[in-house]
C-alpha cells in the first residue's frame, strides 16, 4: 500500500497538513518566536536602565543567571550543550542604597492584558517570601515595549481578589505606569528605600 492514497499522510507516512493548518504553524512560530525577541529586548532595556541607577549610586541590581549544567566539553568556539538545574527565580535582584533588598520578575505581553499565570510556582514563593521579609518584590510588565508598569507584589498576588479576575489590563495597570524618558525606564522611581514593617503572618497567593 502507498501511503499516497492515505488521506493526511504524505508519501513517507507522516502527517501531511492541510495549507491553511501549516501556514497556523508557521505563524504560531514565529509569533512565538517574536515574542520572545521581545522579552529579551524588554530585560535588555531594564539592564541598561539599572546600569544607569547604578551609576547614579542609587541601586545595584543584577539580572539572575540561570543555574546550568554542562552535558558536554566546550567546542573549539567555547560552546557547549546544557541543561537547567534549577527551576526559573525572579529575573533581577539586588540592593537600593540604604541596604534595602529589591526583586522583581519581568513579563513582555503584545495581547491586550498581562495573565496571573505567568509566573511560575517557584517565581511566586521566591516573590512572596522576599516580600515577606521586606524587600521591593514587584513585577514589570511591558506591553508591545510601549508602554510599561511596575505592579507592586502586594497587587500581583492578590489580583484576583481586587479584579474579579487573574490577569490587568492597561486600564488596571494605569495606576502603576513607569515612564521611559531618554532611554532610561525609571522603574525605582517612588521605590521606598526603608522596608516596611514585615507581614508576621505571611503573604497569601490567589487561590
Amino acid at each position: 500500500m502507498s501511503w499516497d492514497t492515505v488521506p493526511g499522510k504524505n508519501s513517507e507516512g507522516y502527517r501531511d497538513p492541510t495549507a491553511a493548518t501549516a501556514l497556523s504553524n508557521v505563524q504560531r512560530s514565529q509569533r512565538g518566536l517574536q515574542s520572545k525577541r521581545a522579552g529579551e529586548h524588554f530585560e535588555n532595556l531594564i539592564s541598561a536602565s539599572l546600569n544607569w541607577y547604578k551609576d547614579k549610586g542609587v541601586a545595584f541590581i543584577e539580572k539572575t543567571p540561570e543555574p546550568m549544567r554542562p552535558l558536554r566539553p566546550p567546542n573549539r568556539m567555547g560552546q557547549f550543550l546544557a541543561c537547567y538545574t534549577k527551576a526559573g527565580q525572579p529575573d533581577f535582584k539586588g540592593t537600593l542604597t540604604g541596604g534595602r533588598a529589591v526583586v522583581f520578575e519581568a513579563k513582555h505581553t503584545d495581547g491586550d492584558r498581562i495573565e496571573y499565570g505567568r509566573l511560575t510556582k517557584e517565581q511566586i514563593d521566591s516573590l512572596t517570601e522576599h516580600h515577606r521579609l521586606g524587600a521591593a518584590a514587584f513585577i514589570m510588565v511591558s506591553f508591545e515595549l510601549q508602554d510599561f508598569y511596575r505592579v507592586p507584589w502586594e497587587i500581583w498576588r492578590d489580583m484576583k481578589s481586587r479584579y474579579g479576575h487573574k490577569y490587568m489590563t492597561q486600564a488596571e495597570l494605569e495606576p502603576f505606569r513607569v515612564e521611559y524618558i531618554a532611554g532610561v525606564l525609571k522603574l525605582l522611581e517612588g521605590v521606598e528605600l526603608d522596608a516596611p514593617d514585615i507581614e508576621q503572618k505571611g503573604d497569601q497567593t490567589n487561590e
